[in-house]
């Protein structure tokens, strides 16, 4: 069943509602900002974007994911796959500040990505969206054929387990290229069991001890005084730390990275298929919007 009011281009910018294969989704208008709009499914925030500024990023967690995509890759355009498209917040800013990009986002809610496309429509130029499920369309990817992996995949508002296990990573680290970069928007809290699984399985996709792994989150979720989001960076060469660490501290709310031994007391064992589970149910209220 589907109920939609009204949304954007009309006379006035009011919610949109509809069903769609994965839950209830909603598109709701940002009073400060025209042209702006927040995505929730099922009451939980999944997309920020604002029609006409792609470079304006809501979320914190997002411009965590562009600060650590920009010091990697300074200049010039990307072949990026996002795994999770939600409202395309990050492939607009890429298209945006990268022109030239080739990008592939793979949404596996059919439902969703016709929303999307109906009421927040993207440029089509280089962005090729995919309907299926994101580890069924990275296991048929060329090998070496991406710059940038961005893994921004919720199920409600957990990651799904099938997306947390060390043969899901290896296919990610088989599609970046040699001087690639992946990103995973995670989430947890203390005592962080799923989070530190996490950065094991893919520390040891990238190479093991060669492998380059940092951490990027607020102090108050690293010191386990909240649950929050935690971006998760891992390439197979050095990144620029200290620019990372001051584009984060810089932040409205400022966030840590961590990296070397302070990464090593979070880390925790890898995880196989055979044993992956789904990131922790949040607490209530943690990200639902009314």
């Amino acid at each position: 069943m589907e109920h939609v009011e009204a949304g954007p281009g009309g006379d006035e910018d009011v919610p949109v509602g509809r069903t769609v294969d994965f839950g209830e989704a909603r598109l709701l208008p940002d009073v400060d900002r025209p042209r702006a709009w927040l995505l929730t499914v099922d009451g939980a925030p999944q997309s920020y974007v604002d029609l006409d500024d792609p470079a304006h990023l809501e979320f914190e967690y997002v411009r965590r994911l562009a600060s650590a995509i920009d010091c990697a890759f300074p200049d010039g355009p990307l072949d990026a796959v996002h795994l999770g498209g939600g409202a395309l917040t990050l492939p607009r800013w890429l298209a945006h500040e990268r022109p030239g990009s080739r990008q592939q986002v793979v949404e596996a809610d059919r439902g969703l990505v016709a929303l999307v496309s109906e009421y927040l429509p993207w440029a089509a130029d280089g962005v090729t969206a995919h309907t299926t499920d994101a580890r069924a369309w990275l296991t048929g990817a060329p090998a070496a054929s991406a710059d940038l992996i961005v893994a921004d995949v919720f199920g409600g508002a957990r990651v799904p387990a099938h997306l947390t296990s060390l043969e899901f990573a290896r296919e990610a680290a088989r599609v970046l290229r040699p001087d690639g970069l992946y990103l995973a928007n995670l989430a947890d809290a203390a005592p962080f069991a799923f989070l530190g699984g996490q950065l094991a399985t893919v520390r040891q996709a990238f190479g093991g001890p060669d492998a380059f792994v940092c951490l990027l989150a607020e102090p108050g979720v690293l010191r386990g005084r909240r649950y929050g989001n935690a971006v998760l960076a891992a390439a197979r060469r050095p990144l620029p730390l200290d620019a990372l660490s001051r584009l984060c501290a810089a932040d409205v709310f400022p966030a840590r990275v961590v990296s070397g031994s302070a990464l090593d007391v979070l880390t925790g064992r890898p995880v196989h298929d055979a044993a992956a589970v789904p990131s922790p149910e949040p607490p209530d209220g943690a990200f639902t919007v009314g």
